[in-house]
């Protein structure tokens, strides 16, 4: 029983009351304070009511599918984070959960209900985490509303790249440390992906630089669709971009890597037929913390050393440590 964490209200939702009773008895025995439905319709309406930090749903259930809760959930209170469960994990239905905002999701019949603990401690990490971050928040209001608001529009300014409207390198140091400090806290993985466009100078030279904004700009787009919401992509510099992917391990970065890699190497980017290759390529080095690295220096290192390989191995193509795919 988890006793040194704070005690949560979290709403369990499913139509087999056999799962209700397992989830909601693992749930309580952790501590928390938990609250059953037997139809996303119903949870819906106890949301309403009082919402709650951390929500357990079915995917499947009558009328209203757990993946519609979770968009009303989101809609009402976005941070609020909820697991969904299924025990038909198809890639489709992981995705549109994952891009619907779902925070993770287990599969069932549970092998090892310790696994319904685990997903909840990490869930309750992060409703902890953005508890934190919105008191610190009123306070600095409290303090200084004006000065607060003067310094936001600044801040939101530099954080951004204007072309891509992706985040710069300068969020990404800053968010760099701050995931190296949670994932030691917390015992977790990420990995980093350092994408390189191919022979971009010579596609800026045969076809100006205005078609080679356009071009990184389309990157950026195809990036920000393929990925998770939790990833977070990053204009990192010229034509490299830099994709954080959370509680992701080497190997399975590694597939990302060559899934992105693939589609841009098919996709008809404008003019791509003056590249050398005759398309539009990049390559991509992948690199995982702690493995690969325990500080921002040596992961971008790293990253950097592996690019380079990548590249020097004929480009359009990715490596992770001595692998290449």
């Amino acid at each position: 029983m988890a006793t040194d964490r704070k005690s949560f209200r979290v709403l369990v939702v499913d139509d087999e009351a056999s799962l209700r009773k397992v989830v909601s008895q693992v749930l309580t025995e952790d501590g928390h304070e938990v609250t059953t439905a037997s139809s996303a319709e119903k949870a819906f309406s106890l949301f309403q009511e009082h919402p709650f930090p951390l929500v357990f749903s079915d995917i499947r259930m009558g009328n209203m599918s757990g993946i519609e809760l979770l968009q009303r959930i989101k809609e009402h209170s976005p941070d609020t984070q909820v697991i969904i469960m299924t025990s038909n994990a198809t890639a489709d239905n992981t995705i549109a959960a994952l891009r619907s905002g779902a925070y993770d999701y287990l599969l069932k019949p549970f092998e090892d209900i310790d696994l319904i603990s685990k997903v909840a401690n990490r869930a309750v990490d992060k409703v902890r985490l953005l508890e934190e971050n919105s008191s610190l928040m009123k306070q600095l209001e409290q303090k200084n509303e004006e000065l607060k608001k003067a310094n936001s529009v600044l801040k939101e300014r530099s954080l951004y790249d204007e072309l891509t409207e992706l985040y710069n390198a300068r969020f990404f140091q800053e968010l760099l440390k701050l995931e190296i400090a949670q994932s030691t806290r917390f015992r977790r993985t990420f990995s980093l992906l350092l994408i390189d466009v191919d022979h971009f100078a010579s596609y800026n030279k045969a076809n100006g630089h205005a078609e080679g904004d356009k071009v990184l700009s389309m990157l950026a787009s195809i990036l920000v669709q393929g990925l998770r919401k939790v990833d977070v992509i990053v204009r990192y510099g010229g034509e490299e971009f830099v994709v954080l992917l959370p509680e992701i391990d080497g190997d399975k970065a590694l597939g990302t890597a060559e899934k992105i890699r693939a589609y841009i190497a098919n996709y008809p980017f404008p003019k791509s037929e003056s590249q050398p290759q005759g398309r539009l390529t990049v390559s991509i080095g992948v690199v995982s913390f702690p493995q690969d690295g325990t500080t921002g220096a040596a992961l971008l290192q790293c990253v950097g050393d592996v690019l380079l390989q990548a590249k020097k191995n004929g480009r359009n193509a990715i490596m992770g440590g001595v692998r290449v795919l």
